[in-house]
């Protein structure tokens, strides 16, 4: 990766609709939206500063690799993806995907995009799912880091000590607790 999407939008923002550049850039992201068009497909790709559309047509990438892309891609699945940077004629700034990389490879799929992840109890057991898809969500995490950061370090500033307590435990475990066997449901495992 060369570039965060940011970095771009801060970058070349300014591009007139149908201008192209010939600065080339490599993102790196999770696929959060495929929409084909003909012989081309738009790829929403999301990186930790921002998500970015991606423009790919059998021209530039040939047919045999935009067919493995179309065949082997996913929503969700970590992507890779190098081109020129330019303004579409509806004025969305754009990666024209000269070639691309298949990064990570996602094992579930995401949440419908349109209903999100709504249900309570799944938003709680399921963290991770709840921060790709929920961008408040991933706000609200942001914002308490930063909160606990300057905590800590107006505590170091004046020569605090932070010590780890346990805590919420009725018994304290550890090196004297007693092992058991428990079976793991979603791994039909015995642990």
């Amino acid at each position: 990766r060369t570039d965060l999407i940011e970095d771009i939008v801060r970058e070349y923002g300014h591009l007139e609709a149908g201008e192209t550049t010939e600065v080339k850039a490599t993102i790196a992201g999770r696929v959060m939206a495929i929409r084909e068009h003909g012989k081309a497909t738009f790829v929403t790709l999301k990186d930790g500063s921002g998500s970015r559309q991606l423009y790919l047509k059998v021209d530039s990438l040939g047919a045999e690799k935009y067919e493995s892309f179309l065949k082997n891609i996913d929503i969700g699945d970590w992507l890779g993806a190098s081109g020129r940077i330019f303004r579409t004629k509806r004025r969305e700034l754009s990666l024209w995907v000269e070639d691309y990389e298949l990064l990570t490879k996602s094992l579930r799929p995401l949440p419908e995009k349109w209903h999100g992840l709504k249900d309570v109890e799944t938003r709680y057991r399921q963290r991770y799912l709840d921060l790709i898809v929920n961008p408040q969500v991933r706000e609200v995490f942001l914002k308490r880091s930063k909160i606990i950061r300057l905590f800590r370090q107006f505590l170091d500033e004046r020569g605090f000590l932070e010590v780890d307590m346990p805590m919420l435990h009725p018994i304290p475990g550890g090196a004297t607790a007693r092992p058991f066997a428990t079976f793991h449901n979603a791994l039909g495992i015995n642990l």
